[in-house]
């Protein structure tokens, strides 16, 4: 992100949800604010005490930083909709409550992923017109872009009409917020001719051929590394199972890359000779390096993190809420989807 347009962007982060919080989410946040003096103010909800004592062990003492107390925190292991109903003073329901009553323009977490798309479904609500929020993940290509899995885990038993949407708001994020015109869309498949796959995917491809998005048609698991398509559309069982697998490949290089480092006194030479170049080459395929992803159709903007997330991953997550905010992406998905709906109704 090399700019922020809008003077402010208020950014609700649940400073208690991730593994190491809240070091982690103080260190990102004054990361973030760092890199755009001015043009931030984070909204560090959680503990107070243990907020404060944070901020002093990295010396903050600045107006940008508040903190919203909240008595409660939603554990990786809690039930999200029973968390969201009985923890009402959490990190994360305060979180989404300053969202909801314009407090604050986006919402970003590293906390249990389910409790986060179930909190901004029922607190911060969703767009008129969408049955369906979903998770749009980037994946590094070999185009030196991302392909989007979309949807990446919000649910997991989705129906072909909710895929359309999907692409939909997939679509138009890219667009409106990385200035990719007409990006195209593949419909994830076992192969590329129409008359494979289940009946899920082929009545999918109909609905979609009736819109005015960029239908690429089927594509396979290849074509999401190939850089075949902007858009990968699937249900969110499987674009999960995608996502946490491409999530695995840079630890796993990692270890293979270390193994072979202890083979030998020139094996370890060789590593450290390449060590730089394979940093950059891989940079995108650090997902700390990109933040986290957006839950797109929700009538706010919110940003899911892994729980894993550094210093780094929260600072970035924060800068992907800014950006999306001042793309003004949620009014461009109201009207997309509005635009799809009377579209639909006049064929």
């Amino acid at each position: 992100m090399n700019s922020l347009k809008n003077s402010l962007v208020r950014i609700a982060l649940d400073a208690m949800g991730g593994d190491f919080a809240p070091r982690n989410e103080v260190q990102g946040a004054v990361m973030a604010l760092k890199e755009f003096p001015g043009k931030l103010h984070v909204i560090l909800v959680g503990d107070k005490n243990k907020i404060s004592g944070e901020l002093k062990n990295v010396g903050y003492n600045g107006s940008d930083i508040e903190i919203k107390h909240a008595s409660e925190v939603v554990t990786m292991h809690d039930s999200p909709s029973k968390a969201i109903k009985e923890k009402k003073d959490s990190s994360l329901v305060v979180a989404a409550n300053l969202v909801k009553n314009g407090e604050a323009d986006s919402l970003v977490s590293a906390g249990n992923t389910g409790a986060v798309g179930v909190a901004s479904i029922f607190i911060i609500g969703r767009i008129k017109g969408v049955s369906r929020p979903t998770i749009a993940a980037p994946i590094p290509n070999e185009k030196s872009g991302f392909t989007y899995i979309s949807d990446a885990g919000a649910f997991v038993d989705s129906k072909p009409q909710h895929l359309v949407e999907f692409a939909t708001l997939t679509s138009t994020y890219l667009k409106e917020v990385y200035g990719v015109e007409n990006p195209s869309v593949g419909l994830l498949n076992v192969g590329e001719e129409e008359s494979k796959g289940l009946k899920f995917t082929k009545e999918t491809t109909e609905l979609i051929k009736k819109t005015d998005l960029n239908f690429y048609g089927n594509i396979e698991g290849r074509d999401i590394f190939k850089g075949t398509v902007d858009v990968a559309l699937c249900d969110g069982f499987v674009g999960n199972l995608l996502l946490k697998q491409a999530e695995s490949m840079l630890p796993f290089l990692k270890t293979k890359f270390k193994q072979f480092a202890e083979t030998s006194l020139w094996a370890k030479i060789q590593i450290g000779l390449a060590k730089s170049a394979v940093k950059k080459a891989l940079y995108d395929a650090d997902v700390d390096n990109i933040g986290g992803t957006p839950l797109l159709g929700i009538n706010g903007i919110t940003i899911i993190g892994h729980g894993s997330s550094p210093a780094k991953g929260i600072k970035n997550m924060i800068l992907q809420a800014a950006k999306a905010y001042n793309a003004d992406l949620v009014n461009k998905l109201k009207e997309a989807i509005e635009h799809e709906h009377e579209r639909t109704q006049s064929s």
